[in-house]
C-alpha cells in the first residue's frame, strides 16, 4: 500500500549527519531549496548549511538540487553553493528526480529526497521509489499563498 509518510523526519537538514546517512546507506541527496536549505525570501543558505554541505562533500555524499522554483533564481543559488540543479522540477511528478538519477547514475537504494513539503518533495520521492526525508520548513510564512494553504493539511497527514 502506498504511503505519504516520510521515511525520516528531522528538524533541519543539518540533523542529517554523515554518520546517520552512512548508517542507512545513503550516498546521494536530492535537495529541495526553498524552506529546506534557505528561507523562502532569502537568496542565502540557512546558517550552518554551507558547513553541512562541505562536510557531506568531503565524506563523498553526492548532492543535487531539485526545486520547483524558477530556473534563474535557483541557478543563482546553485552557483553560490556549487551544487548542480534541475528547476523547475515539477514535483510531485517524479520525472526530474528520475532524470537526475539516470544522469548521475544514482542507485535508488542509496539516494534520498530531502524537502519540507509533503505533497511535493515527499510525494515525488515516494513516486520515484527512493527514501524520503521531511524537514521542518524555514520561512514558510514568507511563501506564496498557494504554498502556505497546504501546510495545515500536510501537518494532519504527517501526524497520522
Amino acid at each position: 500500500m502506498f504511503s505519504l509518510k516520510p521515511d525520516i523526519e528531522v528538524s533541519g537538514v543539518i540533523d542529517l549527519t554523515i554518520e546517520r546517512l552512512d548508517s542507512i546507506g545513503i550516498k546521494a541527496l536530492l535537495l529541495d531549496v526553498d524552506c529546506t536549505l534557505k528561507r523562502y525570501n532569502s537568496s542565502e543558505p540557512l546558517p550552518d548549511v554551507i558547513d553541512w554541505l562541505t562536510q557531506l562533500r568531503s565524506a563523498g555524499i553526492s548532492l543535487y538540487l531539485v526545486s520547483n522554483g524558477g530556473g534563474v533564481r535557483i541557478r543563482q543559488f546553485s552557483e553560490s553553493v556549487q551544487i548542480p540543479f534541475v528547476a523547475p522540477a515539477m514535483k510531485p511528478l517524479p520525472f526530474a528526480i528520475c532524470r537526475v538519477m539516470r544522469l548521475m547514475n544514482y542507485d535508488k537504494k542509496s539516494t534520498a529526497m530531502v524537502g519540507d513539503q509533503l505533497f511535493t518533495d515527499i510525494l515525488a520521492g515516494k513516486l520515484a521509489g527512493i527514501l524520503t526525508v521531511l524537514v521542518n520548513p524555514n520561512g514558510a510564512n514568507e511563501e506564496p499563498w498557494f504554498a502556505r494553504i497546504k501546510r495545515p493539511l500536510e501537518k494532519l497527514f504527517v501526524k497520522r
